[in-house]
């Protein structure tokens, strides 16, 4: 269903930037936004995505935020995190030991995933924020590089799925011996809140405003069609309106089609490569618990069965679904998502954008397992009496989270939508497939 301009102007309110036009990134229509207010947000009105959001003191607050993280983000790593005690015997980890601990035992792979995804990358975010929002005087291909890969690491920041993945860490725990919290758990729960706030109020479409302006478009736009009807694309770097054939952006540098170039290949690709991990991840031992110098290892399975027949019942389900149903569930949709943008049968877009968006958010939580292993490694180290170490399902299952990402990454939504405009005219061949 194509809408009218008057029709748009209802869903949407106000516009704070001077080019009044988005092609929406997940569903391609043009969309016309005018002024909005402080506090308000302009969203698609076929696919309910938000486009850009007006917030009050856009520069100063994200900048507050982003070193008020940074400083909390170093207070957490000169204290003691977590601690415990079994039998008279204590033992007490801090951040920064974690990695340390994964690399003694021969998993550098797992510890260079925790320094990037709950370290160095949110860390990264929070500065690259303060430079694009702080207006400074650096050269422009300098500010555009930093902005380019600011928006592509923020899908990569942890920390609150590492959080959460330390509280179910607590609670496996505490059936063997008291757990506590060091003095710097309270400052990494402030981190975790205010970098989220921090990337929460950075607005993408404000950004690039203020990085650069969007190049000039010499083509007449109609609001309401999609943008590959008119012979336009959207940057998915920096959300600039350029002709379809003009393969480089003119601001980001980026380049790009009209749709992702073999979306679907390299989805599937993806997915299978996934599934074929997925199972041996399932099957071995993801950790290994030495009990009095007995060792007994541990899949996924039986750590929640382990859990359930213990009591412990919100957390064995927290496994269960974190582990075993959202992993399964999103690479079905993966395959249901391209099966579907690949025919020719009618579909109901918007439930499958739904599932798509879904997918999106879900998929990074499974990586609270490989977490809550990291912190247990870390943390039971107490020699013949009790100690756990991780095993290499852990490392399989991290990388099967990892490529799903990928492919949901992959995925182009947009193919979803097109089917609604190839109805009436014939499949252009720079569709993405």
């Amino acid at each position: 269903m194509l809408l009218h301009v008057p029709q748009l102007r209802s869903w949407l309110v106000c516009s704070h930037v001077h080019d009044p036009h988005i092609l929406c990134p997940q569903c391609d229509l043009l969309v016309a936004i005018p002024e909005i207010a402080v506090g308000q947000k302009a969203k698609c009105p076929r696919c309910h995505t938000t486009l850009t959001s007006r917030w009050k003191e856009p520069r100063r607050r994200p900048i507050a935020y982003a070193v008020s993280a940074l400083f909390m983000l170093l207070l957490s790593n000169l204290f003691p995190f977590v601690n415990m005690k079994v039998a008279g015997l204590g033992s007490e980890v801090t951040l920064i030991q974690i990695p340390q601990v994964l690399v003694s035992d021969d998993y550098a792979s797992m510890a260079s995933l925790f320094m990037i995804l709950v370290q160095l990358m949110p860390a990264l975010g929070m500065i690259f924020i303060i430079i694009l929002c702080q207006g400074t005087s650096i050269p422009s291909h300098w500010q555009i590089s930093i902005a380019r890969n600011y928006f592509r690491l923020k899908a990569w920041c942890m920390v609150e799925i590492f959080l959460a993945g330390v509280l179910v860490s607590f609670v496996k725990l505490m059936a063997y011996g008291d757990v506590g919290v060091g003095t710097s758990f309270y400052p990494f729960v402030l981190f975790c809140i205010l970098q989220l706030r921090a990337f929460q109020c950075t607005d993408r479409y404000w950004i690039w405003q203020q990085v650069a302006p969007a190049p000039k478009l010499e083509m007449p736009l109609r609001v309401g069609e999609s943008g590959l009807s008119q012979g336009l694309r959207s940057c998915h770097c920096c959300m600039a309106i350029l002709p379809v054939d003009q393969k480089q952006c003119g601001r980001c540098d980026t380049s790009g089609h009209a749709r992702r170039k073999n979306s679907l290949q390299w989805t599937m690709a993806l997915l299978i490569t996934s599934i074929f991990l997925y199972i041996p991840a399932n099957l071995l031992p993801i950790m290994i618990t030495q009990v009095l110098g007995t060792p007994m290892p541990s899949t996924i399975m039986a750590g929640v069965v382990l859990l359930w027949s213990e009591g412990s019942y919100p957390v064995a389900m927290v496994i269960l679904i974190a582990s075993i149903m959202v992993p399964t569930l999103k690479m079905i949709a993966i395959g249901w998502l391209c099966w579907d943008a690949n025919s020719n049968k009618e579909i109901d877009r918007e439930r499958l954008h739904v599932i798509y968006e879904v997918v999106e958010f879900v998929g990074r939580w499974s990586m609270i397992d490989v977490f809550v292993i990291a912190v247990l490694s870390a943390l039971v180290r107490m020699g013949q009496l009790m100690s756990i170490y991780p095993d290499i399902g852990a490392l399989l299952f991290a990388s099967v989270v990892i490529l799903t990402m990928f492919a949901a990454m992959t995925f182009d939504p947009r193919l979803i939508w097109d089917r609604a405009v190839m109805k009436s005219a014939k499949e252009p061949q720079d569709g993405g497939k």
